[in-house]
């Protein structure tokens, strides 16, 4: 069982990718945005944070990035989880720190073998 940190401003994915995630036993958390992201992710030390790209203010490439290079947070893996699915948008997320990518939307297998992977290193 992971702690996972669901960062997106939308309501609705967040509640879908809580309910796959808490259903596999994973306990989860949210942000509304990259900003409050941060703060959770400082305070709560997740195992794992999904990160959505598309957010009001601090966008999830600013906040990746932010994470990845903060030695209070750099050990998180980052997932990114978005519509965006061009390779350079993977490209770019992936030179911003993160681990992996995802778009959407999510299938479940999908995502919980991201996760485990990640936390495998």
């Amino acid at each position: 069982m992971a702690q996972i940190l669901i960062v997106d401003d939308s309501p609705t994915e967040a509640h879908v990718l809580k309910g796959m995630l808490e259903k596999n036993g994973h306990q989860t958390f949210t942000a509304e945005n990259g900003t409050e992201g941060i703060e959770r992710a400082k305070e709560l030390k997740p195992d794992v944070i999904l990160m959505d790209v598309v957010m009001p203010g601090l966008n999830g490439f600013q906040a990746t990035r932010q994470l990845t290079r903060d030695a209070a947070t750099s050990s998180i893996p980052v997932i990114i989880v978005t519509t965006k699915d061009q390779e350079t948008d993977r490209v770019w997320g992936m030179r911003q720190g993160a681990k992996d990518y995802i778009t959407k939307p999510v299938l479940e297998a999908d995502l919980l073998a991201k996760i485990n992977s990640v936390m495998a290193g």
